[in-house]
C-alpha cells in the first residue's frame, strides 16, 4: 500500500498578479507624467531667461578650477556670442570632508547688447579634495569619530 503525501504549493494566484500589475502600471504613468512635466517646466524657463545658459560657461570654468583660492577670486569667461563676464565663488566648507557649498554669482552683459550688466547667482554642492587642506580634512574626520563614539556610547 503507498500513501501519496500532496504538500500544498504556496503561489500567487492570477487575480493577485494582475492586480500587482495594474498598480505597478499606473504608478508607472504617473511617474512618467510628472517626469515629463518636468522637463517642459525647465525647458520653459531656460526658454525664458537666457541668463542659465550664461551661468553654465562660469559653472564649467569653477568646475576645472583645481584651486580653492583661485576659484573665490573668480575670473573672466567669454560667452558664445562673444560677450565677457566675471564670475565669482563663495566657497563654504560643510561638516562632511571635501564636500563644499558653493554660491557662484556672474556679471554678464545682456544679450542685446545694452543695459545694465544682468548679475546671476547659483548655489552648488560640490565634492572637491584639491579645495580642502589635509588640517581640515583630519579636524573633520576626528568630529565625525568622535561623534560616533558618542553615539555609540549612547546606545548602550
Amino acid at each position: 500500500m503507498t500513501f501519496s503525501i500532496r504538500r500544498a504549493v504556496r503561489a500567487f494566484t492570477l487575480v493577485e498578479v494582475l492586480v500587482a500589475l495594474a498598480i505597478f502600471a499606473i504608478a508607472a504613468v504617473a511617474l512618467g507624467a510628472a517626469y515629463v512635466n518636468l522637463i517642459q517646466l525647465h525647458a520653459a524657463l531656460k526658454a525664458r531667461d537666457g541668463s542659465g545658459d550664461d551661468m553654465q560657461w562660469a559653472r564649467a570654468v569653477l568646475l576645472v578650477e583645481p584651486d580653492r583660492a583661485v576659484a573665490e577670486r573668480g575670473g573672466d569667461v567669454v560667452l558664445p556670442d562673444g560677450r565677457n563676464a566675471t564670475w565669482r565663488a563663495t566657497i563654504t566648507p560643510t561638516g562632511v570632508s571635501d564636500l563644499f557649498d558653493v554660491e557662484i554669482e556672474l556679471n554678464a552683459p545682456p544679450p542685446d547688447g545694452g543695459g545694465d550688466l544682468v548679475r546671476t547667482k547659483a548655489r552648488l554642492r560640490l565634492l572637491r579634495p584639491t579645495w580642502s587642506t589635509a588640517a581640515e580634512r583630519n579636524e573633520l574626520r576626528r568630529k565625525a569619530k568622535d561623534r560616533l563614539k558618542r553615539e555609540r556610547e549612547a546606545i548602550r
